[in-house]
């Protein structure tokens, strides 16, 4: 039992590493390009966040455990939404600013209704993974366009500051340091991802778990505990409002970004309780988001508590069964 928990424990570090320091070279690159800070935020820092994701979805999908693959991405739009949001409005009610009602919102909803359905067969097949990877760059380009639009209003204030805190270095960033970032952070992500599959397979087998609750549960909050960091520490200094982007954009890279690329690399069968169970708690938690945005413009300590008991609700219930 510790070597699997200890596994487990290795490679979330090491993807909690990597993917910070991969983010980073990637930001830092980005910047010698001389892409603006909005075009930045909303792709390389955007999809930056859910890359531990990524990495432990295709190895699983390329070591043929789908379950994990597909159960992983589910369990951690869940968990985004429920325990990132809960635990920010806790420390402070979140604002909910920009194009969030309007646009973002509707679209991660649609998304997750999308990929409900797509499940629904049982599979992901690679022309469902390239129609994902085909619609969010497709919705990447529009908010790009939209947000170069808008270069003096607050959302493009904020992906500039979230950029700034993730430029390698005060000044301009050299090449060889930007690089450098990228090619360990890409190694440490292959290696945790890597030894995180092994634990979670090995502790399943030990539990008597399927890879599926082991997916849902300990690999999906494994994997979102750097949007649990980031969105904290936004809320702790007074930019609450960053967790909502955070959030949906994870929730968005992790159904169409995450799913799309590792059914390319193989298709992805679907365990039936996923998705006759799990996925539509994974819609009804992005419906249930929808008044909580809309009620006061902002998520209060209450909700934040109530999104905290819907997942230890759902979390019981799973264990139970």
């Amino acid at each position: 039992m510790l070597i699997p928990c200890g596994l487990i424990l290795l490679g979330v570090l090491l993807l909690v590493l990597g993917g910070e320091t991969m983010l980073r070279g990637a930001v830092g690159l980005a910047t010698l390009l001389k892409l603006t800070p909005a075009v930045i935020g909303l792709t390389v820092v955007a999809a930056g966040t859910s890359v531990p994701e990524l990495a432990v979805s295709a190895m699983a999908s390329y070591q043929g455990s789908s379950e994990i693959a597909v159960a992983n991405v589910i369990g951690s739009n869940i968990f985004n939404i429920t325990v990132i949001l809960g635990l920010c409005a806790l420390f402070r009610p979140i604002a909910i600013i920009g194009n969030t009602i309007r646009l973002e919102y509707p679209v991660l909803l649609l998304v997750t209704f999308l990929g409900v359905v797509l499940e629904h067969d049982g599979k992901i097949s690679r022309l469902d993974g390239l129609l994902f990877i085909t619609f969010y760059v497709g919705f990447t380009a529009y908010l790009v366009r939209l947000v170069r639009r808008q270069v003096s209003s607050e959302e493009a204030a904020k992906l500039k500051a979230e950029v700034t805190e993730l430029t390698p270095v005060a000044e301009r960033p050299r090449v060889w340091i930007c690089l450098a970032l990228l090619t360990a952070g890409v190694a440490f992500l292959g290696i945790g991802a890597n030894v995180t599959v092994n634990g979670a397979v090995q502790l399943a087998r030990l539990l008597g778990w399927s890879e599926r609750v082991i997916g849902l549960t300990i690999v999906s909050a494994g994997t979102g505990l750097p949007e649990v960091v980031a969105s904290v520490i936004s809320s702790v200094r007074g930019r609450s409002d960053v967790a909502v982007g955070n959030v949906i954009g994870s929730n968005l890279f992790n159904i169409l970004g995450v799913l799309g690329f590792s059914s390319l690399a193989a298709p992805l069968p679907v365990d039936p309780q996923l998705v006759s169970t799990d996925a539509w708690w994974m819609l009804g938690i992005t419906v249930l988001l929808f008044p909580l945005l809309w009620s006061g413009r902002q998520i209060i300590r209450a909700e934040g508590l109530l999104l905290l008991g819907v997942y230890c609700f759902y979390i019981s219930r799973l264990l139970i069964q």
